[in-house]
């Protein structure tokens, strides 16, 4: 069923084109045209995100922040081996995925923790990452208050995602 989903929205744009009178070549050309400046913004604010993420973890400061922040974590209902994942997720998704898998292999996947982190793993962002994309083409790129309320939002929807598991 979902394998034939591409082929018929592409005959649907295509039908939908040629009712508007819209050369789809021309149209689809246009659009690359513009992508192409687009990804060159946005480079210096992607590899300023990955480097600040490696940075974060080789320096030690990830260790420090889980160390300080787990007792608070503890007090919200976040298990301590946890905290390592709310941390991170806002900052890399593959690192938090290897997080996740590791979560797994130690607690195993049907324990309240390999839950927690799941329900924490698909309902936080890598806020930074998405930040970067959504305000590289921005010209005023005062992005403090859009990521504080993202991190925000992000760190309430881990405390949720651990109760929820709880109580269920």
């Amino acid at each position: 069923m979902f394998a034939y989903f591409i082929p018929v929205l592409f005959l649907v744009v295509l039908i939908y084109s040629v009712i508007k009178k819209v050369k789809p070549y021309d149209a689809f050309t246009l659009g690359a045209k513009k992508a192409v400046p687009f990804a060159v913004s946005i480079f210096p604010c992607l590899v300023s995100i990955f480097v600040l993420t490696e940075l974060f973890e080789i320096s030690g400061l990830s260790d420090a922040f889980t160390t300080a922040l787990s007792p608070v974590f503890s007090f919200l209902g976040i298990p301590d081996e946890l905290t390592k994942l709310v941390l991170i997720k806002p900052f890399s998704g593959s690192g938090s995925l290897a997080l996740l898998s590791e979560i797994f292999t130690t607690y195993g996947v049907d324990s309240y923790l390999a839950r927690c982190a799941c329900v924490i793993y698909g309902s936080s962002e890598t806020v930074f990452y998405i930040a970067a994309v959504y305000f590289a083409g921005n010209k005023k790129r005062n992005l403090t208050v859009p990521i504080i309320i993202s991190l925000i939002a992000s760190f309430f929807s881990c405390v949720f995602a651990c109760f929820i598991c709880k109580i269920m």
